[in-house]
């Protein structure tokens, strides 16, 4: 069973329907105990981060989900939800939850002096780094695909970073550490390429055609 964390700051339904699409079992809830028994979970979210961390503190999930990657049961942070899994965020100058040491950086103003817009948005080829992960199998370096966001994952250790984009420097867009996994761009939202990630996250069959 997938657990899909709702915490009033996720695009739930786009990766409600990803996953109906997969034939996954999964279940959304926006209470932590209803979620306790599942074999993974999907953090996703979009929004801002001092009000994300507000309403996972109000939820009781910044708890959960922290107690969650201590005890190495497998996790993905989507979008916003792979920026919060960090320290700070200097997006309204925000504790984060802290599962991962490092920062979440605005994109520099000076980017677009150089023809580079902020927010980052649109579809983007990725390219593995340290050795990048299984969450990938099947799909093939260079592939797209889609990011909407303006500010970026520092993490303290490069080791963690199981992918990048280029956008005016190797941009960390994917993360690992132990069963802990989060994307910077949006899978649900990323065609086939997308579609095999969470088919692999979610540990199912890819009956697809090949990315």
């Amino acid at each position: 069973m997938t657990g899909i964390v709702d915490y009033n700051a996720g695009n739930i339904r786009s990766v409600e329907l990803a996953l109906l699409s997969l034939g996954v079992e999964y279940r959304i809830s926006k209470n932590p105990k209803d979620l306790e028994g599942s074999d993974r979970l999907i953090f996703p979210g979009v929004g801002e981060a001092k009000f994300a961390m507000q309403e996972l503190r109000k939820t009781g999930f910044d708890a959960f989900l922290k107690d969650w990657a201590a005890a190495d049961k497998p996790l993905l942070g989507v979008c916003l939800g792979s920026q919060i899994i960090f320290d700070h965020s200097e997006e309204g100058d925000t504790a984060c939850l802290g599962l991962i040491p490092g920062r979440i950086r605005r994109f520099p103003e000076n980017f677009r002096g150089i023809g580079l817009k902020v927010p980052h948005m649109g579809w983007n080829d990725i390219a593995y780094a340290n050795g990048g992960s299984p969450l990938f199998d099947g799909v093939p370096e260079g592939r797209d695909f889609y990011f909407v966001h303006s500010y970026y994952i520092d993490p303290a250790d490069p080791k963690a970073i199981s992918a990048t984009a280029d956008y005016g420097f190797p941009v960390p867009c994917a993360i690992k550490r132990g069963n802990l996994e989060a994307v910077q761009f949006h899978p649900e939202k990323s065609s086939l390429a997308g579609l095999r990630l969470l088919s692999n996250f979610c540990g199912k069959t890819w009956g697809g055609p090949a990315c």
